[in-house]
């Protein structure tokens, strides 16, 4: 089983949309997920949940492939960030046909190893981004960090124009509440303390992690290790999010971790919009 079927409720509401939203057209669905590859994804029912999550942008991360594969989904158009080599990282966001949106080049660095997809939306940025793991040795964690300080930069520059929502795997738990082993992790990568302190430096940029101001207090992971199978036990990390721009945050109706859909070893993140408040 690969999807909640409770995201579909016709006659009243359509993947969870109030019909009334659908005719007048305020209403906006984001979903971020790390797919774990492309491919193998497509295996597992991905085109079941794509069609019951009713998404107007798709955001999806660690694609795998260093080639444009030939999708099929209806009433969608591609923006592609391919990976450098086969079977590594690569970024894809899925965008409605009747969404407006242009895409955007990332800096250099920001798009090598096909990392991030960005689009200008006429009401704000929405950036989609596989940010680097720290993993593999000082060099990786290096670039990691590097990653993170040239992409603060440059979300703290397109703020300046216009709001922004970045979501992804950030490949960093933030605080103790958002790992299930805190003490055991403190010396790993992705809760190293230098990880961490750029979080803290987003959160003083003014950028705000939606999932946790709708659920303060909350226990909730996006992440958990397949080789010791966590996700049983529920011993996991939240590592995927949404950071937004704080004028945005009246508009946000609702964001959640759905971690009953499988295929991956990350759970999505659906966040909803009505757009009607941005104005």
């Amino acid at each position: 089983m690969y999807i909640d079927k409770s995201v579909i409720t016709w006659p009243f509401q359509v993947g969870q949309r109030p019909l009334a939203q659908l005719w007048y057209n305020t209403y906006m669905r984001i979903v971020t997920w790390n797919v774990n590859g492309l491919r193998a994804i497509m295996r597992k029912g991905f085109e079941e949940i794509f069609a019951a999550l009713a998404a107007d942008f798709f955001l999806i991360q660690e694609t795998k492939t260093n080639k444009i594969l030939p999708l099929a989904f209806f009433d969608y158009r591609e923006a592609w960030c391919l990976g450098e080599r086969p079977g590594y990282s690569g970024t894809l966001t899925l965008i409605r046909q009747s969404q407006e949106a242009q895409e955007l080049t990332p800096p250099d660095l920001l798009a090598a190893e096909g990392r991030t997809v960005a689009l200008e939306l006429p009401e704000f940025y929405l950036i989609n981004t596989y940010f680097p793991n720290g993993g593999q040795g000082p060099v990786r964690l290096r670039y990691k960090m590097d990653f993170y300080a040239a992409y603060l930069n440059w979300v703290k520059e397109l703020a300046g124009y216009k709001p922004v929502l970045f979501a992804g795997d950030v490949n960093t738990a933030h605080q103790e509440i958002d790992l299930a082993r805190p003490r055991e992790n403190a010396t790993h990568t992705g809760f190293l303390p230098e990880e961490r302190a750029w979080l803290d430096e987003v959160t003083a940029s003014g950028f705000v992690d939606v999932w946790r101001a709708h659920h303060p207090g909350e226990v909730g992971y996006s992440w958990w290790d397949y080789k010791t199978r966590a996700r049983e036990r529920d011993v996991g990390w939240r590592i995927d999010y949404f950071w937004a721009s704080p004028a945005l945050l009246p508009a946000v109706t609702a964001c959640e971790i759905k971690k009953e859909i499988m295929g991956s070893d990350h759970a999505p993140i659906v966040l909803d919009l009505d757009t009607a408040r941005l104005h």
